[in-house]
């Protein structure tokens, strides 16, 4: 038995949970969903919620975000990725301007 109080932390098991995209489009024709996922959950698997979609060859405004729910998870500790983050700064941006 360890007397070590700080030791006790090894024994959860912490998820790395990330926002990324998910991939859901045909051949030659992308479209992504942003997800909250494990991060050890591959690349098109199961996520957490859902909080937008991305269309890559939409041209303008091809981004949909619930700002508030992204907010709330980077908030919870989740890792955007670098796509996904630079649409939260983006959307964060937009809803500031329309304030």
């Amino acid at each position: 038995m360890r007397q070590d109080s700080d030791a006790d932390f090894g024994s959860f098991d912490f998820m790395a949970v990330k926002i990324r995209m998910k991939r859901i489009g045909a051949k030659n024709t992308p479209v992504y969903r942003i997800v909250v996922a494990d991060g050890r959950s591959p690349r098109d698997g199961k996520f957490i919620e859902e909080l937008g979609t991305y269309q890559p060859l939409k041209k303008g405004d091809n981004f949909t975000l619930n700002l508030g729910r992204a907010q709330y998870w980077v908030s919870k500790g989740a890792q955007p990725s670098e796509t996904v983050a630079s649409f939260i700064k983006k959307a964060s941006k937009a809803a500031a301007a329309g304030a």
